[in-house]
């Protein structure tokens, strides 16, 4: 069986065979790359339907440390902890993904939803509870950027929309810290910050599906350059049913609570 607006010649996500070999390159890189996962009439389309909300996305810059967390004002101005770091984005929710997306039509699919659960070794995934968060697309025009971070899920899913003409590259050290233990490495982080050890990049073209594990992993996304405006989409599942954003963290994201 296939699935619509998928490269199943290339990607047979329903054998499991294909399934082991992409959870073991994803265990052993901490990044897997299926290339051409879209078909390029797919891509087309996304591209023909996100273009429009670029000038109503929800735009928001701030800064933060790298762990996504408050400051912590035991530790001081100075502590790598503390330090921040600036991003930038502009985004539509997933209540603004149209009902004929490809998009939608693949992040409902049981079969993708089986694969992805098996490359990411879980037993089942599941979608957002709340109206936002499931679909997610981001617009990154010139100079807009993702500072340094830590993710705090341990699998993110990704498919580059449309390139910019430079810049907007993934930069990533892996195996930084260890959240498991409470291990937050600062002093390797605040070489990475300084510059002082050079990261990896991860180089992937529109319609190729991206998984990352970034827990562990320092990574950012440099500022985007030229008047192209890199488009990004993220397709966010949970290993447990009913999870939704807080109203202060969609308010943060989206602007808005629905």
């Amino acid at each position: 069986m296939s699935v619509t607006h998928l490269n199943m010649a290339d990607h047979p996500i329903e054998d499991e065979s294909f399934a082991v070999a992409c959870r073991r390159r994803l265990e052993t890189d901490g990044a897997l790359i299926l290339r051409q996962f879209f078909t390029p009439d797919a891509i087309d389309k996304v591209v023909r339907d996100s273009a429009p909300f670029e000038g109503s996305a929800f735009y928001a810059g701030s800064t933060h440390n790298v762990y996504l967390t408050e400051v912590d004002p035991d530790l001081g101005p100075g502590h790598v902890f503390n330090r921040q770091v600036a991003s930038s984005k502009g985004l539509i929710a997933d209540d603004q993904i149209g009902a004929d997306s490809p998009l939608r039509a693949v992040y409902e699919n049981p079969i993708f939803r089986a694969f992805i659960a098996r490359v990411v070794d879980v037993e089942t995934i599941h979608p957002y509870a709340d109206a936002l968060s499931s679909i997610n697309v981001h617009y990154a025009a010139r100079g807009m950027e993702l500072g340094w971070h830590f993710d705090n899920s341990s699998f993110a899913i990704t498919m580059l929309v449309q390139a910019p003409e430079r810049g907007g590259i993934f930069e990533y050290v892996p195996g930084v810290r260890t959240a498991a233990t409470g291990d937050n490495a600062y002093p390797r982080v605040g070489r990475i910050l300084d510059g002082k050890e050079h990261p990896m990049t991860l180089s992937f073209d529109p319609g190729d599906l991206v998984m990352f594990r970034g827990r562990d992993a320092l990574h950012r996304v440099t500022p985007t350059q030229g008047d192209v405006t890199r488009i990004l989409v993220v397709f966010a599942f949970n290993d447990e049913p009913g999870i939704r954003l807080s109203d202060s963290a969609l308010t943060t994201f989206y602007g808005r609570t629905a």
